[in-house]
This record gives structure tokens, sequence and C-alpha cells, in this order.
């Protein structure tokens, strides 16, 4: 046989290897899911069961998993004989956003994940009548985003109309803070850990400047005196 021929012999072996249905797929398995059941994505994709795995087709898997909300994004990788791993990243809710009676939970990017009575725990994100794309919403987000954890833990509010005002309450306490700018977060975030500690029972914090911080009373708003009239 002349080397064309053991060429074209050898084509056809890995072609009927590659195409043959001892290579299809016959098992999904899913990682990193959490609140996802694995059942939800392995009937998403069951109609790439069968499928030889050199034929999977991306752009289908990618349709049949965009209507999972909770997913955030995805990776897979073929394992031969037979399996297709999908490696999930899942959304998280960051806050809540008050409508009507109900509060919907969305994850940084404002995408609504559930709708609920209660809070349900996170953080009430108050930016009036703006939505999630107005510069408020990506204010708070950014701020509650810098947060350690044991201090996301304890916002109970929120409230940002621009880039430039946020403000904060705390659950334990009742605590206010004042943030302004969203700009210098992560720092703001380690001042404010550190108020915490030295400021217990002051109902207002600053981290406005997060190099001279400052904590006291609530601010009292001046009233004006009526002027005597001679």
């Amino acid at each position: 046989m002349g080397a064309i021929g053991v060429v074209t012999a050898l084509v056809a072996v890995l072609a009927i290897a590659v195409f043959s249905p001892i290579l299809a797929l016959r098992t999904i398995r899913v990682e990193g899911t959490t609140a996802i059941q694995a059942p939800t994505v392995q009937d998403a994709l069951s109609s790439q069961l069968g499928t030889p795995l050199a034929l999977l087709d991306d752009g289908r898997i990618r349709s049949e998993l965009s209507h999972i909300i909770l997913i955030r994004s995805y990776v897979t990788e073929v394992v031969p004989p037979d399996t297709l791993v999908v490696r999930i990243v899942e959304r998280k809710a960051i806050g809540a956003l008050r409508t009507g009676s109900s509060y919907e939970q969305v994850d940084p990017a404002g995408v609504v994940l559930a709708t609920s009575a209660t809070p349900a725990g996170l953080p009430v994100i108050q930016i009036g009548k703006s939505g999630v794309s107005s510069a408020g919403f990506a204010a708070a987000v950014k701020v509650l985003l810098a947060m350690p954890t044991s201090v996301l833990a304890q916002v109970g509010s929120i409230s940002a109309t621009t880039l430039d005002n946020v403000s904060l309450t705390l659950t334990q306490g009742n605590q206010t803070i004042i943030w302004g700018s969203a700009t210098q977060s992560d720092l703001k975030a380690t001042a404010l850990a550190i108020l915490l500690k030295r400021c217990v029972g002051q109902p207002v914090l600053n981290v406005t400047a997060p190099l001279a911080l400052a904590c006291g009373p609530a601010q009292v708003v001046p009233t004006s005196t009526p002027t005597p009239k001679p």
C-alpha cells in the first residue's frame, strides 16, 4: 500500500472513531453549583445526548443554558469516551430592590434572581425611581462589592442616587454610614471596619475621607429662628 493509501486508511479509521457511537455523549457532569440543581442543567442539555462528541454544538449549548437565569458563566470540557463536563459560575444576589409590596433580589448586573416578600437578609438598595442602569445602582453595587463579608452582613440598606452621595445604615446599632463618592471604596471599606471597632455606640460614622475618619452623634439640622417683628 502506498503512502497515500496509508494516509487515507488512517483518516478513515480516525473518522470512524471520532464519529462512532462509541464516542457519543452519554454523561453530562455538572460542577460548581450550589443554588442550581445538577438535573436542571442536565435536562436543559438532554437533546445533546447521543451526539458524537466531535459534533457537539457550542452555540446550541449556549442557547440551551441561557434559559437558566442563575448561570453567570460556564465552561465545558469534553472527556472521552462519552462525557461532557459543565463547570458553572452562579449569579449571586447582592441586594434587594423594593417594588411595591415585594422585593426583587438582584445580582451586581441588575439581573432579577428571585422575588420575595422580605429583603431575605440582603441590603435594600434605595435608588429612588432610577433603574438598575442608573449611576446610583452602579455606585451602590461598587460599594457593596468592596465590603468585607463581616461588614456586609450588617448592612441593612444603602442609598445612592449618583456616584457621589452614597450612604448606608447598619442593622446592628442602627448606625448611619456617610460614604460619599463610590471612588476609593476598597480603602473606605477597610476604614469602616476600623471605625466600627473604635466608635461603638456612635450613631454616625463618616468615611468620605478614608485617611481622616470621623464618628459622632447624629447631625442636627438647624432650624431658622423667626425674626421678631418691630
